[in-house]
């Protein structure tokens, strides 16, 4: 679609900025709002409630009262699949307009979201329908005098609470599992981009989930978010988004009812390049790709880039050849590869960053200013620095943007040693051509997901989270089951 099609549909667009209660559009309860801007050009794009604990209370109210009528945790798993297909289905049919709100709330390049956000959400969805009716439950070998039965049931009302980068992806990376096993559930997506998760409501509505398994409140972390984390008949709070504000979750979830508290939260990924990598060329195109993908601001991007000392110079050769695909341009241009960053905020702490790493003595090869001032959105650079120590700020600390750090090695052990001497576990990659290197280098790296020779490759079915300070628990595959459901043993006595 032309871009001048792209911006008379966002002209047109009528967005309703209601929470989503009960099956029901409204107005926080103290009929506070707040305006929400574009990150593409700082149009107004609508007033959106602003949600606190009351109308937090008026969700878990009807997520519970949902939950125990059994609407929806009764039906049979091959129901809830008919229903969750459904819910896909409407996903790919609203494309077009799931794709816009996306671009216009977070500033991602249309063709982005067109291409990789709405069609990932919706086999996310579909995925987790077509799975659920094919767990089975177990029998204990006990003795023949007795029956041991394990089963699984939903845990009951799941809290999520979602980042601003993925809304959708995110948004169906939690829901879909939860509703799938069977629970209600109540999502907080954020502030900064809450637009797409309003229209999954009334999708699923219409996809035919019960009234109130479904909610979405709107609002701010510390006050929409933290009445859910805290909230005593919250059974579980499945969170993505930074270090800190996990600590807090988890904190709150046990200061409440010790409610299940699982987190995915941020990342400071290595990627290691060796002198015999297999396809230099391959290596630099995942190396940039992957850090300027999404203007910088995914969790799993790896900008910590670790190469060998001997192929340095020619890597960061043809780097630099390549920095010119990922300038910012108009996310409603499909042509566009790179985006606009979120906010103001985000875009000064970007911008800090790179200060820090000048000043600490990192060499600016390339990037590193903000474009298209006159635009009204916030446009950063694609930025590369080489001569960078571990102990600088930009090695060291999530920057959630469009900024690459290189480092250079002359021992493979060093240069884990350097990777996993972080708080961060979530991703990491290793290039070479010698297996036995590979191998022990992926085991020795401590991170959720070790790339060899490719980055970014992903898929539904293998789990995705990471070791220390990066959280616990996993989204996708089956194993994102285990958050959202209890085991229990039901134990029969025979003759």
């Amino acid at each position: 679609m032309p871009t001048t099609l792209w911006n008379e549909r966002a002209s047109a667009l009528k967005i309703d900025g209601r929470a989503f209660i009960g099956g029901q559009r409204t107005w926080a309860k103290a009929d506070q709002r707040f305006d929400k801007l574009s990150a593409v050009d700082g149009r107004k794009l609508a007033e959106v409630a602003r949600c606190d604990g009351a109308d937090v209370d008026a969700a878990v109210a009807a997520a519970r009262r949902a939950f125990e009528q059994g609407s929806w945790a009764g039906r049979s798993p091959a129901a809830r699949k008919r229903v969750l297909i459904a819910f896909a289905a409407l996903i790919v049919k609203h494309a077009d307009e799931l794709a816009l709100l996306e671009t216009l709330d977070m500033g991602k390049p249309i063709r982005d979201s067109l291409r990789v956000d709405v069609p990932s959400a919706a086999n996310c969805m579909r995925w987790y329908g077509e799975a659920i009716d094919k767990i089975y439950d177990e029998i204990a070998p006990t003795p023949a005098n007795s029956l041991a039965l394990i089963t699984r049931e939903p845990v009951g009302v799941v809290a999520a609470i979602v980042p601003w980068n993925y809304p959708m992806i995110m948004a169906a990376w939690k829901i879909a599992p939860a509703l799938a096993a069977g629970n209600s559930v109540i999502l907080k997506p954020s502030e900064k981009s809450p637009l797409s998760a309003l229209r999954l409501a009334e999708i699923a509505l219409e996809a035919g989930l019960p009234e109130g398994v479904f909610n979405v409140v709107t609002g701010f972390g510390h006050e929409a978010g933290a009445a859910l984390a805290l909230h005593m008949d919250v059974d579980c709070v499945a969170f993505t988004g930074s270090t800190r504000v996990g600590k807090q979750i988890m904190q709150m979830a046990a200061q409440s009812n010790l409610k299940r508290a699982w987190t995915e939260l941020g990342g400071k990924s290595a990627n290691i390049v060796c002198a015999d990598c297999p396809d230099l060329d391959a290596a630099v195109n995942a190396a940039l790709g992957s850090i300027f993908y999404n203007q910088g601001e995914s969790c799993n991007a790896p900008s910590r880039l670790f190469v060998e000392a001997s192929i340095k110079d020619r890597f960061l050769e043809q780097a630099l050849a390549m920095m010119s695909r990922f300038q910012p341009g108009d996310p409603l241009d499909e042509a566009t590869v790179m985006g606009a960053i979120v906010d103001p905020a985000q875009m000064n702490t970007v911008m800090g960053y790179i200060e820090a790493g000048k000043q600490a003595g990192a060499k600016l090869l390339a990037g590193g200013a903000a474009v298209r001032q006159d635009s009204g959105g916030c446009y950063v650079e694609p930025t590369l620095f080489s001569e960078v120590d571990s102990s600088m700020s930009i090695a060291r600390e999530e920057i959630f943007g469009p900024v690459l750090s290189v480092l250079s090695f002359t021992d493979i052990g060093d240069a884990v040693r350097q990777a996993n001497a972080s708080p961060y576990g979530l991703q990491a990659a290793v290039w070479t051509s010698d297996l036995s290197r590979a191998i022990q280098t992926a085991r020795a790296l401590r991170a959720g997901t070790v790339h060899v020779n490719q980055y970014d490759s992903d898929d539904i079915t293998v789990p995705f989270g990471g070791y220390k300070q990066s959280g616990n628990g996993r989204d996708k595959s089956l194993h994102a089951f285990d958050k959202y459901t209890e085991l229990k043993t039901t134990w029969i006595r025979i003759g």
